[in-house]
């Protein structure tokens, strides 16, 4: 990694993913979390303020050293016990079944391979185990998307390789998950092309739809419109511009 990657674009990220509304939507997702948790792209641990004390311990899973330091003040505050126990969320050491629930947020626009990544959570989440995501991706509206194609080149330069075009819906159910909880909407504040979000949980799938793996996404760009799932389809019906405070946040 050179030197941009590995010390400058951590401490950017870490300032950009500071909002007041990216606090709003962090809390969302933490709050469902239980027992064991493994967190892939930790970064610099803004998720860690947010973790509920039913959480007993957290494996974090983050490949820049410069962002595990800019989460130290962050983790050693922390009640709940943050370990950095994996670099590669592609690859991840754990055993089969070892973690209650998993969580995910701004991480899948970056990750190589998301399928490879996805699976290893499912791999890794003990049977009933609940994935909680936030992410940014594909948007619901045409005109967004093809601003987003224009405009990827030069985000995946200056972002570390960050996609604004990925399905968020259908990489999870394509790597062998089923949406549980769905909110797409535009994030308050945020240029659409970036804004895109996709909120909500997932557990594994059925045996019998696991095995259907799809291709990776080098291989299915394709210029014409993406084939979505169901439940993207049915999230796009009711996209939202903003999806208002947590339970228990007070409104602005």
């Amino acid at each position: 990694m050179g030197v941009y990657s590995e010390r400058v674009l951590p401490r950017l990220v870490d300032a950009a993913c500071g909002s007041r509304q990216a606090a709003v939507l962090r809390r969302r997702v933490c709050a469902q979390l239980t027992g064991a948790v493994v967190e892939i792209g930790f970064g610099s641990g803004r998720n860690v303020p947010f973790y509920p004390p039913a959480v007993t311990r957290v494996d974090a899973v983050e490949p820049s050293d410069t962002g595990w330091r800019l989460a130290g003040g962050r983790v050693r505050a922390s009640s709940v016990p943050v370990l950095r126990s994996g670099q590669d969320g592609q690859a991840l050491p754990y055993a089969d079944a070892t973690f209650d629930a998993a969580v995910s947020t701004w991480t899948l626009c970056t990750i190589p391979d998301p399928y490879a990544a996805l699976r290893e959570v499912r791999r890794v989440l003990r049977p009933g185990g609940t994935l909680r995501f936030v992410e940014h991706g594909l948007a619901p509206d045409a005109e967004v998307r093809r601003w987003q194609r224009r405009l990827e080149p030069f985000q995946r330069r200056l972002a570390g390789g960050c996609r604004l075009t990925r399905p968020i819906p259908d990489l999870l159910t394509g790597a062998g998950f089923t949406l549980t909880e769905l909110d797409v909407f535009y994030e308050e504040g945020a240029p659409r092309f970036v804004g895109a979000m996709s909120l909500g949980s997932a557990v594994v799938a059925e045996p019998s739809r696991e095995e259907s793996a799809p291709e990776r996404e080098s291989e299915r760009e394709p210029a014409s419109e993406p084939q979505r799932s169901d439940a993207a389809r049915h999230a796009s019906s009711s996209v939202r511009q903003d999806p208002g405070p947590a339970p228990g946040e007070p409104a602005s």
